[in-house]
């Protein structure tokens, strides 16, 4: 059976390593315990890149490798195979990360005040920061002056509100 339509599985891969990742869950699911070898033949992909995508999503724990006997050659290979079962616990894996994430940005947020000077590609500071260059930009050298995020802070707790529903569902 040719498995064609886009599940979980290959948008993982995707999200993981582009349009490279994607030919391999995509031969993954369409030729089960295919070799790295195999891989690169229906891909049309180079064999480092199998490899590369291969090792990364065997690192994640999205596909097993199991190491047997070439008979023709006699040394050993892999085959692999997708372990479309752990794609959920992955993606929940990397909902929590990212939920920790932004708890410990609203509180960095909270704990310092920062300052910019208004240019965009200058950083802003924290306050400590600010004052070691005596209110004055190391970049620009234009004046410092404190930036109100308030909008930012809402911003980011309507975000772990909204990912924290979705988890408690």
């Amino acid at each position: 059976m040719k498995i064609e339509y886009e599940d979980s599985f290959v948008k993982i891969a995707s999200l993981l390593g582009g349009d490279d990742y994607v030919k391999v869950a995509r031969a993954l699911l369409n030729n089960e315990n295919a070799t790295d070898e195999e891989i690169a033949s229906a891909t049309g992909l180079k064999i480092n890149s199998v490899r590369k995508a291969l090792y990364d999503l065997f690192g994640r724990s999205l596909i097993t490798g199991i190491r047997v006997r070439d008979l023709k050659r006699g040394w050993f290979v892999y085959r692999w195979k997708a372990q479309r079962d752990q794609v959920d616990g992955f993606i929940d894996t990397q909902k929590k990360k990212a939920l920790e994430r932004l708890r410990q940005r609203l509180i960095y947020e909270d704990e310092h005040q920062f300052y910019s000077c208004g240019t965009p590609t200058c950083k802003k500071l924290t306050f400590e920061e600010a004052m070691e260059a005596f209110f004055k930009c190391p970049t620009c050298g234009k004046n410092l002056n404190l930036i109100d995020n308030t909008e930012f802070k809402h911003a980011l707790e309507w975000k772990i509100g909204q990912m924290q529903q979705e988890s408690a569902k």
